[in-house]
């Protein structure tokens, strides 16, 4: 089996991974996982796609990330592992679209406009 290259996208965190067989190394920007992402929450989120098809330790996988914060960077990763496991067998889409892991979040954050505080907060208005 070749390396598969898929991408991820979460707000503004873009993931690179490439994903070959192996023992089951994680690697986020040359790091461990685990060293990458201190939490627990973090480190269940990327694993979720190869629990779910039951494939921990089947793959290596090696993820370049950049932009957003940690947990953007987490479901990004998510995502393009959840990307892959599908090109690889195509079975794997009914175990990862009933959890919504195969969906593109698009929730961005708003632009703050011209006149006002923030995005929708405005300045305090004084009537006298």
């Amino acid at each position: 089996m070749e390396t598969i290259h898929k991408i991820g996208r979460r707000k503004t965190a873009v993931a690179r991974i490439y994903l070959s067989e192996g023992k089951g190394n994680v690697t986020v920007n040359n790091k461990d996982y685990k060293e990458y992402f201190s939490t627990d929450t973090l480190q269940y989120k990327i694993l979720q796609p190869l629990t779910l098809t039951e494939n921990i330790g089947a793959f290596d996988i090696k993820a370049k990330v950049f932009g957003g914060g940690v947990t953007g960077q987490a479901e990004a990763i998510r995502l393009a592992i959840s990307r892959a496991l599908v090109t690889i067998d195509e079975e794997n889409r009914g175990l990862l679209k009933p959890d919504g892991l195969l969906t593109r979040d698009p929730r961005m954050v708003e632009r703050k406009k011209f006149g006002q505080k923030k995005a929708r907060k405005k300045f305090q208005f004084s009537k006298r």
